[in-house]
């Protein structure tokens, strides 16, 4: 099961965030600080909790400056609904569903008092007594002509004490469909058996009967398949060496500091198999009398099992962080975990290549992170790690930017294996292909509370900033860091060719240098400029332009030509082998951004597409659809991309841009 959107309600600074939506692998809420990026997580989790994790309370978490009207009544906890979340059905639970059902969505909803509901998008609906009284009459009447009245009443009598009641809308569900379902049943055998148009109207009854009930078991089959939602805070750490016996006490007392300290040591003891008063009365047991074989046996099992399991957790940890430690720091830092128990101390530590064990907070601050999170992830996932949700809040916090970068790569791998939402205001943990996963969150007013917004748009300037920074940065970078560049016109042409080129990377149909850096100039106009810089650094430069007027104004000026020389100024037309005029990028994809933007975005332009074959697709788009952005058209392009190979592009298509990507080549060779 997937997360496909959610949202929160009255939860904090939370009033209403609006259904946002989630990207299968890893979505990212960017915003500045007190814009309620954790306060969505922290409800979310809510929808399915580890067990033990602290539950609604409506003191605590209800907007403070309406909370009198749960005190004074006016509003009851059991009608607010906090946490609400979309899911759809991957292949196993389609499975699990009557085929009727397996196209469903299942939504969940958790109210302030901890009680959740849940309903389904889809399926056969809840019928009601309009929907089967035409059927039910003439089977009545069928029966009552060829059954003589009997004793107990007719069969129209009987019906008409079940249904009396009723109208067109009563839904036939619960007790209502269990007595018509009764009824039905025992009237089958009255039906004429030679009368075939009868039997199936009793069979249409019993199904239509019985939907409220199959309905209602897909509801709780999919409930009981939720995805555990396990939120990691950077307060959550593992300490490299703790004393048990302290721990214990503390655990006895119930004086835990469970936002810091305490968390992820308790965690770690739960990894283990151990509470903290078995580990630490294991530490202060002494060896018995070597006379005493049983005792003495009893004695080394304990301390076997102990060291085996301590030996388990280790391994485990080891194998999960290397799988997602990026491969350089894996090397100094990642090569071996050890969790070792001496006496009353419990120790972490690392032990490097060279065999050196060293402490685990000695260790980079992202390695700490990962350790820490690895052992809350596993401890609350309790088996069910591989059906969970990760909830991440401000990872990677306390590293350098540059690392922050490097850790985004961590974060990329961990959500291949389970699906992501991380919180983040530092512009190194967007990457400028990861705008379309951005949810920008930000709270302008506090009346209104916090808002999330699927779109890249904000009226909070500073909820941007983030991605205003990384971009500003990977646009520095790239200026000057790479020898070969390939100036664009705009962002969405960067977009669709390093889509393109991965599927056709995949495929290996074509391979575009990765040494080459794709700089987006925002502007046709703009790309003379680019071009001109990086040419007087001493970099191999190409500019590829559109086929359009703006793109020929820019391809004849001087300067640019001077910089790069005609080859070095590419064209669409020269790789576009369709009808139209002046091709622009969004024409070598023509055929699958039309069938893209009617099936993603409800824009259908086909036949205005298919009658008009020479007008550019931009074109016809933006007359035909009032709300038209090709930052939308071509977010959606990428997310199509995700899940399609370069053999679902039309062959045209593929020859288009194999020749755009050998020519990019060769003039960047």
């Amino acid at each position: 099961m997937r997360l496909s959107a959610a949202r929160v309600q009255k939860y904090r600074s939370i009033r209403d965030t609006g259904w946002f939506d989630i990207e299968d692998a890893k979505t990212i809420l960017v915003g500045p600080n007190e814009a309620g990026k954790s306060a969505i997580l922290q409800a979310l989790q809510q929808i399915n909790p580890p067990e033990g994790v602290r539950k609604f309370e409506a003191l605590r978490d209800y907007p403070r400056s309406e909370y009198n009207d749960i005190s004074t009544g006016k509003v009851k906890p059991a009608n607010v609904t906090v946490a609400s979340a979309r899911f759809e059905l991957d292949e196993d639970d389609k499975a699990a569903m009557p085929e009727e059902f397996r196209k469903c969505k299942y939504i969940f909803h958790r109210q302030l008092d901890n009680n959740g509901w849940h309903t389904l998008e889809g399926g056969p609906a809840v019928p009601t007594y309009a929907d089967l009284t035409k059927d039910l009459r003439r089977l009545v009447a069928h029966i009552d002509k060829l059954v003589p009245a009997r004793p107990e009443g007719t069969a129209s009598a009987k019906v008409e004490a079940i249904t009396g009641k009723w109208d067109d809308s009563t839904p036939i569900e619960g007790d209502e469909a269990s007595a018509l379902l009764h009824w039905l049943q025992e009237v089958f055998p009255l039906i004429d058996e030679e009368n075939e148009q009868e039997e199936k109207r009793h069979d249409r009854l019993v199904a239509v009967t019985k939907i409220a009930e199959v309905r209602k078991r897909v509801l709780n089959t999919l409930f009981k398949r939720r995805p555990l939602f396990v939120l990691f805070s950077n307060y959550f750490r593992v300490k490299p060496r703790l004393h048990l016996e302290h721990l214990a006490q503390r655990t006895e007392e119930n004086v835990l500091d469970d936002e810091a300290y305490d968390y992820g040591n308790l965690c770690l003891l739960k990894l283990l198999g151990f509470t903290p008063r078995q580990l630490a009365d294991l530490g202060r047991v002494t060896e018995p009398s070597q006379n005493d074989a049983n005792a003495l046996k009893a004695y080394h099992d304990q301390l076997d099992r102990r060291s085996y399991q301590l030996n388990a957790a280790s391994v485990r940890l080891t194998d999960e962080i290397r799988s997602v430690w990026v491969p350089d720091e894996r090397r100094s830092e990642a090569d071996q975990l050890r969790v070792s128990a001496d006496a009353q101390y419990l120790k972490v530590v690392v032990v490097d290549d060279l065999g050196v064990e060293i402490e685990l907070d000695q260790r980079s601050e992202g390695f700490q992170w990962l350790v820490s999170f690895f052992v809350v992830f596993f401890a609350e996932a309790a088996g069910k790690h591989a059906n969970a949700i990760l909830l991440l809040d401000e990872p990677g916090l306390n590293l350098h930017g540059l690392k922050q970068r490097e850790f985004r790569n961590t974060l990329s791998r961990l959500s291949e294996y389970n699906q992501t939402l991380y919180t983040t205001h530092s512009p190194f943990l967007v990457g400028p292909d990861e705008l379309d996963l951005v949810r920008v969150v930000e709270m302008v007013d506090r009346k209104l509370g916090t808002k999330v917004h699927t779109k890249v748009i904000a009226d909070d300037p500073s909820a941007l900033l983030p991605l205003q920074e990384a971009l500003g940065y990977d646009l520095a970078q790239s200026l000057f860091s790479q020898a070969r560049n390939l100036v664009l016109e705009g962002l969405t042409d960067l977009w669709y060719i390093d889509s393109v080129a991965q599927l056709l990377r995949d495929a290996k149909i074509a391979s575009l240098n990765e040494k080459i850096a794709l700089v987006p100039a925002s502007t046709s106009g703009k790309v003379v400029y680019y071009a001109t810089i990086l040419h007087s650094q001493k970099l191999k430069v190409a500019a590829l332009l559109d086929s359009d007027a703006a793109g020929d104004q820019a391809a004849h000026q001087d300067v640019l030509v001077n910089a790069l020389g005609n080859k070095g100024i590419l064209r669409t037309k020269d790789s576009y082998s369709g009808p139209v005029t002046r091709p622009e990028v969004e024409d070598m994809l023509r055929e699958t951004l039309v069938s893209v933007a009617k099936d993603d975005l409800a824009w259908d332009v086909t036949k205005t597409a298919a009658s008009q074959p020479r007008r550019p697709i931009v074109d016809i788009f933006t007359a035909e659809i009032s709300d038209f952005s090709k930052y939308k058209l071509a977010k959606a392009f990428v997310r199509w991309t995700r899940g399609h190979e370069a053999s679902d592009l039309k062959a045209d298509e593929r020859q288009q841009w194999e020749k755009l990507i050998t020519t990019i080549n060769r003039v960047l060779k």
